[in-house]
């Protein structure tokens, strides 16, 4: 299987963990404007479930631009952090719904963790498909980012049993810190073109 195929598939499969998510939103049943307050909390997850699945979806696009081929390993990397990221819509809902309760939350973490750490295995395996002298293992580095986030998500996770909304905030702060596209993978495919 070629890299694009790849590509599309999971640009493909991450296009559909977003419809359904927006789908699991439901219009209030009242006309007026207050009828919207009870729903601010579902539309704060979707908005930040949203927000990690496009984190998502643009550092895999330009992981991928700075590798030449895929092999089974990988391909079965790949479908792990799909995994992870198709329970998107269900802890997103169930997190939403009950207003950010503990159980909820902790479990949205738990997804947001295992999905990091998904993402960190496919890295490193295409990182080892390619050779350590790679664009690619160039890029990663000591994936410093990568680490923290997994951290992070760690300690939101102790926290979202005691405080949920010192986890969320501290799944927020992973979300600002990648919200700009990993500049690794460009600077190093610049060099490598030159």
């Amino acid at each position: 299987m070629t890299k694009s195929r790849m590509e599309a598939f999971s640009d493909g499969v991450i296009a559909v963990i977003i419809t359904i998510m927006v789908l699991e939103m439901r219009a209030p049943l009242g006309s007026d404007p207050a009828a919207l307050k009870p729903l601010i909390p579902v539309f704060l997850s979707y908005v930040m479930s949203f927000v990690f699945l496009g984190i998502y979806w643009n550092n895999h696009h330009h992981m991928l631009q700075a590798v030449r081929s895929v092999n089974g390993s990988i391909l079965w990397a790949n479908l792990h952090l799909l995994f992870w990221l198709s329970l998107a819509p269900f802890v997103t809902n169930w997190m939403g719904e009950t207003h950010f309760a503990r159980w909820p939350v902790m479990v949205y973490g738990i997804v947001l963790l295992l999905a990091g750490i998904a993402y960190y295995i496919l890295a490193r395996t295409l990182a080892a498909h390619h050779g350590p002298e790679s664009a690619l293992a160039t890029a990663l580095g000591t994936d410093f980012k990568g680490r923290a986030s997994i951290v992070i998500y760690m300690v939101g996770i102790a926290f979202a049993l005691v405080a949920p909304w010192i986890a969320y905030t501290l799944y927020a702060a992973v979300a600002l810190m990648w919200l700009i596209p990993d500049r690794r993978f460009e600077r190093v495919l610049m060099e490598h073109d030159k």
